[in-house]
């Protein structure tokens, strides 16, 4: 049986918010909830939750959920990639594959992710050691990488997250496709927020 664990970046500093969007009230969780919750329906494990300066709050804000770990990057001010470090180097020895996702994604559901490691579980024979969604004609998360690639995040750098590795490795990638654009909704501004509350959640915007 394969071994996928997740990894849920959650460790960024939300400049174009203004205040730390991960604690966010979303459908009566903080946004960051939905993609742990997500990974822990999916039987994903380990799940590993990165943080930066909120690592104590995201703690507290998991304590009814024992199989995520809370991990702190003492870098995060450096960009995404020292998350992704952080959280591969953890996760080495753990896992066939993992999974990448983004705690400002709140709407990617089971499908998605059940589709993806489906589809890595079929074609990793092939030599398949990525597999991404793509939803309409724009790509997404969350990111399954075989555990053969964790090692090459020690080098990744700044805010591109794993895209050098993704770009290096296109011949083994997978793509799997999704007609539903919204299930790639994130919240990056106040404006994003709003527009989710509207359009989405039919709350209105304060």
């Amino acid at each position: 049986m394969l071994r996928v664990g997740a990894i849920v970046l959650a460790a960024g500093q939300s400049r174009r918010m203004g205040s730390a969007k991960q604690f966010l009230p979303l459908r009566g969780k903080p946004l960051f909830r939905h993609a742990v919750e997500r990974a822990a329906a999916c039987q994903l494990s380990p799940i590993l939750l990165i943080g930066g300066e909120h690592s104590e709050r995201l703690r507290q804000l998991t304590r009814d959920l024992p199989e995520v770990e809370v991990l702190d990057n003492r870098e995060y001010a450096t960009g995404m990639a020292s998350s992704l470090r952080r959280g591969m180097e953890a996760v080495a020895g753990r896992v066939d594959a993992v999974l990448v996702f983004l705690a400002d994604q709140p709407y990617v559901p089971d499908q998605v992710v059940q589709s993806l490691i489906q589809t890595y579980a079929d074609h990793r024979a092939e030599g398949v050691k990525i597999v991404r969604p793509i939803y309409q004609n724009t790509a997404g998360h969350p990111v399954l990488f075989d555990a053969a690639l964790l090692g090459e995040f020690t080098c990744v750098t700044g805010d591109q997250g794993g895209k050098d590795i993704i770009d290096k490795y296109k011949s083994h990638l997978k793509k799997v496709r999704f007609a539903r654009a919204d299930w790639n909704l994130d919240i990056d501004t106040p404006d994003d927020y709003c527009r989710v509350q509207q359009a989405i959640l039919a709350e209105p915007c304060e």
